[in-house]
């Protein structure tokens, strides 16, 4: 049997092992999604061939059949998900178009959208991160449509991700797009990381926050904000 080799660095750590143990410990290495300067100038189609042709390597190397009939298609529906659904959040021409309005009404109260359901991935495994996004702002003269707000965290859960990053990169947007400080998002979610492979645990969420503005500063505020989302339907 050949000798499993060992990756190595130049301080002899064992790198694959470290890799692993990164994955496992949920760390985030960036707030922004890892992309290369030339994530984009492949087009769509081209992508989807690649991806399906490495995809068909990688279920020949499983040992599965690709000339049965449940199977032989498999390779280029995958291919399909990733790029025009699942993954469809890492390309920018896909970033929701958002309007403003004005607040004529000058409603200077919170705003709540609770319990927008998601669907993500996580990027050490692979496999769906899923729950609830709860994201609430104060305006400062302007306001967007409901809808764009379920858009927005669509958009960035699309993508390989860690949680910590999903949260802020929501917060962060609905700040620049409102011009307002004044934004709170928190993200309820279960991971298959967790409940489908390693510790197996089926029961736990986690659970992730951002406050900025008065949701940071008041605490009267956040309280408001955490008893909305906690009201039984």
């Amino acid at each position: 049997m050949k000798q499993k080799e060992t990756l190595l660095n130049t301080t002899g750590i064992d790198i694959s092992e470290a890799i692993d143990e990164i994955g496992d410990a949920h760390v985030g290495t960036s707030h922004e999604t890892p992309l290369r300067e030339d994530a984009f100038e492949m087009d769509d189609d081209l992508k989807m061939e690649l991806i399906e042709k490495h995809f068909k390597e990688i279920m020949h190397v499983l040992g599965l059949d690709l000339t049965d009939d449940s199977l032989k298609g498999t390779p280029r529906r995958v291919a399909k998900m990733f790029i025009k659904e699942v993954f469809s959040g890492l390309d920018p021409k896909n970033k929701p178009e958002v309007k403003l309005f004005e607040n004529k009404y000058k409603y200077n109260e919170m705003l709540v959208e609770k319990d927008i359901t998601f669907f993500s991935h996580c990027e050490h495994h692979f496999v769906p991160i899923y729950g609830k996004a709860h994201v609430a702002y104060i305006s400062d003269g302007n306001v967007i449509g409901l809808s764009k707000i379920n858009r927005i965290v669509q958009y960035f859960a699309k993508r390989p991700q860690v949680q910590e990053r999903l949260t802020m990169q929501i917060g962060n947007e609905l700040k620049e797009i409102l011009g307002t400080e004044d934004v709170a998002v928190i993200v309820d979610a279960h991971h298959m990381c967790v409940s489908s492979r390693g510790v197996k645990d089926v029961n736990s969420s986690t659970v992730t926050s951002f406050y900025s503005g008065k949701f940071e500063d008041d605490e009267v505020k956040r309280g408001e904000f955490l008893k909305y989302i906690s009201l039984q339907k």
